[in-house]
């Protein structure tokens, strides 16, 4: 950690996400996190209000993007200790996940419809990631997201959201 203490000491998990409060709570899992961020500045519509079936749809996303997709690259991104598992079994997985958000997106703006919510910001931080992870040459051949079609149109509508631009721009990552 930038404060010199070992990030176990915070989390025994050993994994982020992990936020940390002013009054030194700490809240994990990435779920828990973007509602509780959504949560915390209602205007801007991150989250549909609580009790509705709309949140409990946002919460459906969260819940398969954390398990199926964020989990999902784990044996890629450590391919050479994952072995054949990646190539054999997580890959083919996390392909078809992919396919069926490009086929989900045909006939909707985001993930929710029409409206952007914390689960497109966490889908953009996963495709990103993704990105990484096919860059390793075992695995660069066989996936394109050229080739999801509606995934990649809703990648550069979430990219050229102002906020989203902000952000790369604040992290150098443009």
């Amino acid at each position: 950690m930038d404060d010199g203490r070992d990030f176990n000491e915070l989390n025994a998990l050993g994994y982020v996400p992990l936020l940390q409060l002013d009054d030194g709570t700490l809240l994990r899992e990435g779920p828990a996190i973007l509602q509780y961020l959504a949560d915390l500045r209602p205007e801007r519509d991150l989250a549909p209000e609580n009790g509705t079936m709309a949140r409990y749809r946002l919460q459906e996303w969260l819940n398969f993007l954390t398990s199926e997709i964020h989990k999902g690259f784990i044996p890629l991104l450590y391919a050479r200790l994952a072995g054949s598992y990646g190539t054999a079994i997580a890959k083919p997985k996390l392909e078809a996940r992919f396919a069926w958000l490009n086929d989900t997106l045909a006939d909707r703006h985001y993930l929710m419809g029409d409206a952007f919510t914390v689960a497109d910001a966490y889908l953009y931080s996963l495709v990103q990631w993704g990105q990484a992870a096919w860059l390793e040459p075992t695995y660069r051949a066989d996936i394109h997201y050229d080739t999801l079609h509606h995934l990649k149109s809703w990648y550069g509508r979430v990219r050229a959201r102002p906020a989203v631009r902000e952000a790369l721009d604040a992290e150098g990552l443009r």
